[in-house]
């Protein structure tokens, strides 16, 4: 039970900011929490805790895979939010203490081995992010909270209701409606098969919604664009990550109860529209903040292709989860410091970025070469090692639909990007005083760095934890 402190640390972080007196110093209890929630995550990676099947929380090896990348980018972005907070003179009290509370909830979510433990952490995820997106108080960030609770809290109550059907394939099967997975994944062959179909599609809109995968992804642009780019980068690679785990886990009871076939097909088929869909609002886009969350978009749709063509690019789907989440964060926390820099977030007022804050603009490209899948950066090998899954598995359409797809979205966010990065900044622009300092810089900076070895060196503890987590969900021992 020693994992369970991954999930109490931030709690007492949440605890202690809410109680804290001091407006100036309580943001330094982001970065203490989150680096002591860091090391913490890669010490039981050298040393596991023992993991017994039938805990309701444990650090099985889907969590191990997913959790600690999540963990890096919530200490990126905690460390960037000190310098963030100090721009913003108004209490920030809820703010940190949703924030650690958020780190926690993901802890849960992904150690979670029971249906219901996961859909608890998965709203309260949810609840807990409210107060974030509306940080900034503004009208627009107020309509941009409601139509993420709405339609989260819509997708959530369909994922209950598919974590009730899994029970009731349970009862239909001779089980004891029993829903840890454990217990699901024994009983696979005997589940309801009627049941189990139902449940999967329900949990696919529900855990889609929270997601944002296309037709489901209507939430997304607006809570992208309203929030502040802290939290930006967290929705977007935190949360859909623990999002898609759950996804994971009822793929693979689905695909323990003989249907593989059809959950694949649905995967495949909800991955291309997410795709398109993505592409199709990208080409033209003119604000840089909407245009991270359609390529949020996007990359949802990679990850259930990916997930969709089976054991053939499951290792590159699962790395593709870790790499989206590191490259969201470089690229919302340096259109974060862009939009300070310029106080407009549309590519009418915004232009010579590379001129006006030198280190944002060039991370700021070099962010949209990684989530675009150019060479040298991870994504390029996620997504070259799902290409191969498709055409390895006989999917020729799927991979040549998978590389045009890519090509639109590549000319669509290039197009918005050379926009904002090129050219001499306004007058107005380069009379505002923001600058790029350290604390504002470096953390975007080293998850940059974390994205090139990616690419250029694939570490081999990394690798090692992704092969686990393929052999698991393969039912290999």
């Amino acid at each position: 039970m020693k994992s369970l402190l991954l999930i109490l640390i931030p709690f007492l972080g949440a605890i202690l900011s809410a109680l804290w007196p001091s407006n100036r110093t309580r943001p330094l209890f982001l970065p203490v929490f989150a680096l002591a929630h860091t090391l913490l995550a890669f010490w039981f990676l050298t040393r596991p805790p023992g993991f017994d099947p039938a805990a309701w929380l444990a650090f099985d090896p889907l969590a191990r895979a997913i959790l600690p990348g999540v963990s890096l980018l919530f200490l990126a972005c905690a460390v960037y939010a000190v310098s963030y907070l100090r721009l913003h003179p108004q209490d920030n009290r809820v703010f940190v203490a949703a924030l650690l509370l958020v780190l926690g909830l993901l802890s849960a979510g992904h150690q979670a081995r029971h249906l219901g433990i996961l859909w608890i952490a998965t709203e309260a995820v949810t609840l807990a992010a409210v107060p974030l997106i509306h940080f900034l108080g503004t009208p627009r960030a107020f309509e941009a909270t409601w139509k993420y609770l709405l339609v989260g809290g819509t997708g959530i109550a369909l994922s209950l209701l598919g974590s009730i059907c899994l029970g009731y394939a349970s009862l239909h099967g001779g089980g004891s409606g029993d829903i840890t997975f454990t217990a699901l994944l024994e009983h696979g062959p005997l589940l309801s098969k009627v049941w189990v179909l139902a449940a999967w599609v329900l949990l696919l809109v529900g855990y889609g919604t929270k997601m944002g995968l296309a037709p489901m992804h209507t939430w997304k642009p607006d809570a992208y664009g309203e929030a502040p780019c802290v939290v930006g980068a967290l929705l977007s690679g935190g949360v859909t990550s623990c999002a898609f785990l759950a996804l994971l886990r009822a793929y693979h009871i689905s695909v323990a109860a003989g249907e593989a076939a059809y959950v694949c097909r649905l995967l495949l088929f909800m991955g291309l529209l997410s795709m398109a869909t993505a592409s199709l609002f990208m080409v033209g886009q003119r604000d840089m903040k909407r245009m991270l969350a359609y390529s949020s978009v996007e990359h949802m749709g990679i990850l259930v292709l990916g997930l969709g063509l089976g054991s053939s690019a499951l290792f590159g789907t699962l790395l593709h989860v870790v790499n989206n989440g590191l490259t969201k964060g470089v690229l919302f926390l340096s259109a974060g410091n862009i939009h300070r820099a310029y106080h407009s977030k549309s590519t009418e007022q915004v232009s010579g970025a590379m001129q006006r804050v030198p280190l944002s603009g060039t991370l700021f490209f070099l962010g949209f070469l990684a989530i675009t899948g150019s060479p040298p950066f991870g994504p390029f090998i996620s997504e070259f090692l799902i290409l191969n899954g498709a055409f390895r598995s006989g999917r020729m359409v799927v991979g040549a639909l998978f590389l045009i797809l890519l090509l639109i979205v590549f000319i669509g966010m290039g197009a918005t990007v050379l926009k904002i990065v090129q050219g001499r900044p306004s007058i107005a622009a380069r009379k505002t005083s923001y600058r790029d300092t350290v604390l504002s810089g470096a953390p975007i900076l080293a998850l940059l760095v974390l994205v090139l070895l990616i690419g250029v060196i694939l570490p081999a503890p990394l690798a090692a934890l992704i092969n686990d987590a393929v052999r698991y969900l393969e039912g290999q021992p």
